[in-house]
């Protein structure tokens, strides 16, 4: 369930905290208050579209926090799934919104919007204010009752998705591989010039890493001899080189060294220096015949890697790419040849693909229709306890004239609200409120059966009032019962049924306009929901309606 929501900087809402509770949490306020923002809030928390001009003040962030705990074992599973790991029980998210962008965290590691969607959509179910008419399109119909059946249907489904892919895979196969002679010859003339030039090259597996190895130290010997051999020139064998200077000191000093102590010192210490360059020259020299190598290699060298990497340029980024490539080719050559065994072959292979997902289909398409009938009857109870009371609702079957990765099904709800009206389709003959209404028995429906702990309608009560609007609100404390519901209203009845009923107020401090919101206690919700029947004016007997019928509530649930 959500446990709390925190909203900051963020169009009315300077900051704001919410506590919510199990059952039925109601949210009521007078238009403009800023309901709408608390529900937008938590729409930007789960991924929803965000835009800078949101931001109450532009120079500070936005932030939003939606801690829930979960308890259900295979939504904890699922998140898992997910690599989310309920800390304590609570998976916290949170969205940070900087100028034009967003920063979206799970238990404090940052996540993509992607994969905060993916994640909101085990945690919570938001029925929006115009969600109804997405009931207009058919396609929708097949969803809410694939939803419904998914228990019985699942495996098949999966079984048909996989055929679908292989068929589609046969399929497009064939379609284009009918080609006439002329293009077949020119194909089977540029895939051997395509072999030929892969097979003669004689690739070999990481050939082209054992060659770029030598070129760079062949490339690089060249510099380094080019240097070693100035040096050795200065040292040894140039004009003027060290060792020379170094030999003809020697004999100088030699000579003074017959007169003089000193100079015999010197000439021993200079003695020294000429052993240590002489073997200095020797190492320069074996260190230098190390890198010799002849340009007929390194030309041979260059070559094969410009040949490798004209290959890379065409058929793949490195020789397992193009053998591959090769391998590929020699396979479309072979059937290119042998065409028509070819054709007869993939022929075969579509039929016995077609065959495994139509008896798919088949099998998925009566699955289907035994699990409307049963969804045909839990909506019109559903409708009938909305004050539909001469509701019939049927789901009707066609079939397409291609296949899906979803069968062949063509499903759309039908329904007649008046005796002896003819059943038509949903957007033929209910209003937007008839639309909602039939959303909400549904959603009630699907309740049952769905995971999702926490449901969020927004004003589901729209264009209905009287005796419809107290079956709404029955309807919506039966849900309350089994999930977390968090509903916006402005009916009094639905107000009234609140296990946790929250007014949304907007008020003006320091010259600002700010929206807050509080949880009220018993006395103040009955003063709400006479505010919500009274409007500008509240009169003894509004008070007392508003008591009874928060009283009349309570034997409801």
């Amino acid at each position: 369930m959500l446990h709390n929501l925190y909203v900051k900087n963020l169009a009315l809402i300077d900051e704001i905290e919410v506590e919510f509770k199990e059952g039925l949490n109601i949210l009521t306020g007078e238009t403009g208050a800023g309901k709408s923002i608390i529900l937008g809030s938590i729409n930007l928390a789960l991924g929803g579209r965000y835009s800078s001009e949101i931001l109450r003040d532009e120079e500070q962030a936005g932030y939003v926090e939606l801690t829930f705990f979960v308890e259900n074992e295979e939504q904890i599973a699922m998140l898992k799934e997910l690599d989310v790991f309920p800390e304590d029980g609570a998976v916290i998210l949170s969205r940070k919104l900087i100028g034009k962008r967003s920063v979206s965290k799970i238990n404090g590691e940052t996540v993509s919007v992607s994969q905060l969607k993916a994640i909101a959509e085990i945690l919570i179910d938001i029925h929006g204010q115009h969600e109804h008419q997405s009931l207009l399109y058919k396609k929708n119909h097949l969803k809410i009752l694939d939803e419904f059946s998914k228990d019985v249907i699942g495996n098949v489904k999966e079984e048909i998705d996989k055929n679908y892919g292989i068929y589609r895979k046969y399929k497009e196969e064939l379609e284009h591989a009918n080609l006439d002679e002329k293009e077949r010859e020119k194909e089977i003339r540029f895939l051997e010039f395509e072999i030929q030039e892969i097979r003669d090259a004689n690739l070999q597996e990481q050939e082209d890493e054992v060659l770029e190895e030598q070129y760079r130290r062949m490339i690089n010997g060249k510099r380094i001899t080019a240097n070693l051999e100035e040096a050795y020139g200065y040292t040894a064998y140039g004009n003027q080189n060290a060792s020379d200077s170094i030999s003809r000191a020697i004999h100088c000093l030699q000579e003074a060294a017959r007169y003089d102590d000193q100079a015999e010192g010197l000439y021993h210490q200079l003695a020294d220096v000429d052993n240590l360059l002489n073997d200095f020259n020797r190492e320069l020299s074996d260190y230098s015949k190390s890198f010799e190598f002849s340009e007929e290699e390194f030309h041979e060298t260059e070559t094969r890697l410009n040949e490798i990497n004209r290959l890379k340029s065409k058929y793949g980024n490195n020789i397992a790419d193009i053998l591959a490539y090769c391998e590929e080719k020699e396979e479309k050559l072979i059937k290119l040849q042998d065409y028509d065994t070819y054709l007869g072959a993939l022929r075969e292979k579509l039929h016995g693909a077609e065959k495994k997902l139509q008896e798919a289909s088949r099998e998925l398409s009566n699955l289907r229709k035994a699990q409307a009938k049963e969804l045909e009857v839990v909506i019109k109870e559903g409708l009938q306890e909305l004050n539909f009371l001469d509701v019939q609702f049927e789901i009707v079957f066609g079939t397409l004239e291609h296949y899906t990765a979803n069968g062949v099904d063509d499903v759309e709800f039908m329904i007649s609200m008046n005796p002896g009206e003819p059943i038509k389709s949903l957007g033929e003959v209910a209003s937007g409120g008839e639309l909602s209404r039939i959303m909400l028995a549904i959603k009630t429906v699907m309740a049952e059966k769905d995971d999702i702990e926490t449901l969020i309608f927004d004003e589901i009560d729209v264009g209905i009032s009287g005796r419809t609007a107290q079956k709404v609100s029955e309807k919506m404390a039966v849900i309350g019962k089994n999930h977390q519901v968090i509903c916006i209203t402005h009916l009094a009845q639905i107000a009234a049924m609140a296990d946790a009923h929250y007014a949304i107020e907007k008020r003006v401090e320091n010259g600002k306009t700010k929206t807050s919101i509080s949880l009220l206690k018993e006395q103040e919700e009955i003063l709400e929901i006479a505010r919500i029947l009274g409007g500008a004016e509240i009169t003894d007997k509004i008070l007392q309606s508003a008591a009874e019928m928060k009283e009349l509530a309570k034997g409801v649930k």
